[in-house]
């Protein structure tokens, strides 16, 4: 995990993504739920002719170590070539809150693309998410803990399932408590540690919040691939 601020905005969907392939169409600032009392956005990028069958749905979480980084959608332009439907999303950085505000925000996306698969001509029941780094760590997350009620938190459409049927994480962590046993050049155990600023303390101060963010902790049968 890298901890590095941005000294800029994040670049509007526009400046970010200068040129799309003729085949797919830009959605730009969906908002799809609220976080802390504001509005949170996702980017679309689907096929530009929609296809017969509802599409299947792809999410991109971005990494930052939970504090930078933001819902360039650029990655799943791609997959959206190939049928996709996708979304690119914010979540609340570590700056702003604390876990477990991150994976309810998360939750809040997935929510509400199955709220809307009627509307978007999407697949409910075929909705994967891929991550890396912190976004590795939160995709891993969405999938071992759906159903867990703890993690949903009030980011709109209740009644609606988080659950994700696929998960790619890559290179996120899935157990805090083990972080500070492989090299690295960034102390992760320290109280300035981008653990720490998600956690609201250290690692080892803080074990049960370790609990609560390990993927680990939830793991079972009805998990995803």
């Amino acid at each position: 995990l890298i901890a590095r601020a941005h000294s800029q905005p994040a670049p509007a969907p526009a400046q970010a993504v200068r040129t799309l392939p003729d085949n797919v169409e830009l959605l730009p600032d969906v908002v799809f739920g609220t976080g802390g009392g504001r509005p949170l956005k996702m980017n679309i990028v689907r096929p530009k002719v929609i296809p017969e069958a509802p599409m299947p749905v792809v999410v991109w979480i971005h990494g930052g170590a939970w504090l930078a980084g933001d819902n360039n959608p650029g990655r799943n332009i791609a997959l959206a070539q190939r049928g996709y439907f996708t979304a690119s999303i914010e979540y609340r950085l570590s700056r702003e809150a604390q876990f477990p505000a991150q994976i309810e925000d998360c939750k809040a996306a997935i929510r509400y693309l199955r709220a809307n698969a009627e509307k978007y001509h999407l697949n409910p029941n075929k909705i994967g998410c891929w991550g890396s780094s912190a976004g590795g760590h939160l995709v891993a997350l969405l999938g071992t803990s759906g159903g867990v009620k703890e993690l949903e938190g009030s980011g709109g459409n209740p009644d609606f399932s988080s659950a994700v049927q696929c998960v790619v994480a890559l290179f996120g962590p899935t157990d805090f408590t083990q972080i500070g046993k492989f090299p690295s050049t960034m102390n992760h155990m320290a109280a300035n540690s981008p653990e720490a600023l998600l956690l609201g303390g250290p690692i080892a101060d803080n074990p049960e919040k370790c609990r609560a963010a390990n993927p680990i902790t939830y793991i079972d049968k009805s998990d995803p691939p």
